[in-house]
């Protein structure tokens, strides 16, 4: 969908990916999802708060991750 998101789990990303990270990848999905790069004024709010909830979505499915090969997370 967004070529610009990577992948934010090992092996793709040997270290846990940043708060940064993931809301740099729940930003590039907003923007594809919306059709805007910067969204106007009036749309600010709801822009920034889907962004919000994406990266925390993000969050728990990494945190959930069970990767095979991997050390147990803990």
């Amino acid at each position: 969908m967004c070529r610009s998101i990577k992948t934010l789990r090992p092996p793709a990303l040997p270290e846990e990916a940043t708060e940064e990270e993931m809301r740099a990848a729940a930003l590039q999905y907003v923007r594809k999802v919306s059709g805007f790069r910067a969204p106007a004024a009036h749309n600010q709010e709801v822009f920034d708060r889907a962004v919000a909830e994406i990266a925390g979505a993000t969050r728990r499915l990494l945190d959930g991750l069970e990767i095979r090969g991997t050390a147990p997370r803990g």
